[in-house]
C-alpha cells in the first residue's frame, strides 16, 4: 500500500494559489508566507513533477501549457480536500453522522427544504452537506461514492446499481422566444412545432426522457431538429432566451423564465417526474435507508402533478 506523500499536498496548494494569484508576491501574501520559500517549493515540485508548470516574465507568471493541463485537476482535488477537512472537523466536534446530498435546483426549491426540515429533527447530530449538482453528475458521484442521496430527474431504470424513487411531477410545456408565432396562443400542439429547432435534455443524462420526447414528437408526424443538447431544464430556457429554438420544459418553470421567454401549455397532456430520489442501493448506510424509507411514506406515496 502506498504511503500519502503529504509534501506533494501542501505543494499542490501553493501551485493553486500562484496559479490563481499569477504573481508569487501576491500568492505568498496570500498563504502568509514569504516569497523565497514559496519559489523554493514550486522549483521542487516542477522537478518532482518533471513539468515546467510556470512561464515567468517581468509582468507576472502565468501557467505553461503542463500547467494549464494540471489546473483544474488541482482544483478539483484541492476542493475534496477542503470538503473532507470541513467534514472531519464537523466529526470531531461531536458530531455523530455524516449525509452528503446532491440535488438539481428545482429540486432545491421543492423537495429538499422539508425532507432536511424533518432529518435534522430527527438527526440533530447528523451533518449534512448539499451540493447543487446535475442530473448527470449525480449518477456518477452516486456510483463513487461521494453522494449518500441524490435529488435529480430521472425516469426508469437507471442501472449501476442505483435505485430510484419519483417524488414529483409535472406536465409539459413549450419554452418559446417571446417574439414567437405561437407566443400568445393558449396551447400548442406538438405538431405545430415540426419546423422548429429543438434545445433538448441530452440524453446522455436521461435516456429515458429523451427517448420520451422524441417519440412523442414522432407520434405526431415529424422527427424533431435537436439543435442543442443540453444538461440541464436551466440550460434550455437559457438558450431559448437566445433566440436557438424552443425546449419542452414542465410547466412549473413558468415561476423562473426570463422576461424574453414564454412557456405555454402543450395540448397533449404529458407528465414527467421532475424530482426523483436516487442512491445506492448496495451500500448500507443507515441514515439513507432511513431518508428512502420517510421520502416513500411522506412524499412518493402523496406526489402530485406541480402547478403552475
Amino acid at each position: 500500500m502506498s504511503k500519502i506523500d503529504y509534501r506533494l499536498i501542501k505543494q499542490l496548494y501553493l501551485f493553486l494559489a500562484v496559479a490563481e494569484e499569477e504573481h508569487f508576491g501576491r500568492a505568498a501574501k496570500r498563504l502568509g508566507m514569504s516569497q523565497p520559500p514559496l519559489t523554493e517549493q514550486i522549483k521542487i515540485l516542477e522537478q518532482s513533477l518533471k513539468l515546467t508548470l510556470f512561464e515567468r516574465s517581468r509582468r507576472g507568471t502565468k501557467l505553461s501549457a503542463s500547467g494549464k493541463a494540471i489546473f483544474p485537476h488541482v482544483q478539483k482535488f484541492v476542493a475534496h480536500m477542503s470538503s473532507l477537512e470541513k467534514m472531519v472537523r464537523e466529526v470531531a466536534h461531536g458530531q455523530s453522522g455524516v449525509l452528503h446530498i446532491g440535488a438539481i435546483t428545482s429540486a432545491m426549491f421543492e423537495v429538499v427544504p422539508a425532507f432536511l426540515e424533518h432529518f435534522k429533527q430527527q438527526f440533530p447530530n447528523v451533518t449534512i452537506f448539499v451540493d447543487e449538482i446535475d442530473s448527470a453528475e449525480a449518477i456518477t458521484s452516486l456510483s463513487s461514492g461521494e453522494l449518500d442521496l441524490a435529488f435529480v430527474r430521472v425516469e426508469g431504470d437507471i442501472g449501476m446499481g442505483l435505485s430510484s424513487l419519483p417524488l414529483t411531477e409535472d406536465k409539459l410545456g413549450v419554452a418559446l422566444p417571446a417574439n414567437h408565432a405561437l407566443g400568445e396562443v393558449s396551447s400548442i400542439s406538438l405538431r405545430e412545432l415540426k419546423n422548429d429547432a429543438f434545445v433538448m435534455s441530452s440524453r446522455r443524462v436521461n435516456p429515458t426522457y429523451f427517448d420520451l420526447l422524441t417519440s412523442a414528437c414522432r407520434n405526431h408526424g415529424f422527427n424533431p431538429r435537436i439543435l442543442y443538447e443540453v444538461r440541464s431544464i436551466t440550460a434550455q430556457i437559457a438558450y431559448v432566451s437566445c433566440g436557438q429554438g424552443v425546449a419542452l420544459v414542465p410547466m412549473s418553470m413558468v415561476n423562473v423564465i426570463p422576461n424574453n421567454v414564454k412557456i405555454v401549455p402543450l395540448e397533449e397532456a404529458i407528465s414527467i417526474v421532475t424530482a426523483a430520489l436516487v442512491w445506492d442501493s448496495e451500500r448500507t448506510h443507515p441514515l439513507v435507508e432511513y431518508g428512502v424509507k420517510w421520502l416513500k411514506e411522506h412524499v412518493a406515496d402523496n406526489k402530485t402533478v406541480s402547478s403552475c
